[in-house]
């Protein structure tokens, strides 16, 4: 308790004892103390504040839309694109999408794939093995072999160096997966959802972006 609070209880109890008024003071006191105290302003719901469906705030057309095609991809077994400007939710799309499918008890793995530099891309992807390159010192699985059994999502993958186009495409039709420095291949369970913030159209007719893979 503060105390400027005591000392203003200490006074106000001395003019009523001065008043001899003490037993009303008291009295006062232990009923308001039985008072429940009111929830502060911030910690009280705001009604409108509150997210709609998926975490999400908003009842437009447009999110209505976006709700009911969550309720379709989520248990489908496809790939997902999701696509839209930085900053617009699209990992929290690909999360939901992995939560409410079969596989929401698993792993859900992710990685920027446009903050990664080309030459470390593959390995963060598909491991390595030991020796595979200066520094590589012991096998090391890499985010495919993290998302067995779950759901790996692939952000920015419009940023992709088209030769591990290649290898993206190859581990979605064969699931299965080859580490850098390996021959031999792995069989990996995962469902791929990814999201680019780039006109992937346009990127293919540019040549920066496979069409298969599309």
């Amino acid at each position: 308790m503060p105390d400027e609070l005591i000392e203003r209880l200490e006074a106000l109890a001395r003019e009523a004892r001065a008043a001899g008024r003490l037993e009303e003071l008291v009295s006062s006191l232990t009923e308001l103390a039985r008072e429940p105290t009111p929830a502060p302003a911030s910690a009280v719901p705001d009604q409108a504040l509150l997210p709609g469906r998926f975490g999400m705030i908003g009842e437009s057309a447009p999110m209505l839309a976006l709700y009911e095609m969550l309720d379709r991809v989520a248990n489908s077994a496809v790939p997902v694109l999701v696509q839209g400007e930085t900053g617009t939710g699209k990992e929290l799309i690909a999360a939901e999408v992995h939560r409410r499918s079969p596989r929401g008890d698993g792993p859900f793995v992710t990685i920027n794939c446009g903050a990664i530099p080309e030459n470390l891309l593959e390995s963060e992807l598909f491991g390595h093995v030991k020796g595979a390159f200066t520094g590589a010192t012991q096998t090391r699985d890499g985010k495919f072999h993290a998302a067995d059994g779950g759901t790996l999502f692939l952000d920015e993958i419009g940023g992709m160096p088209l030769n591990l186009q290649v290898k993206i495409l190859r581990a979605i039709q064969g699931r299965t997966v080859t580490r850098v420095g390996n021959t031999r291949s792995e069989t990996v369970d995962i469902r791929i959802v990814t999201a680019t913030n780039r006109n992937l159209v346009e990127e293919i007719q540019a040549g920066r972006f496979r069409e298969d893979l599309y």
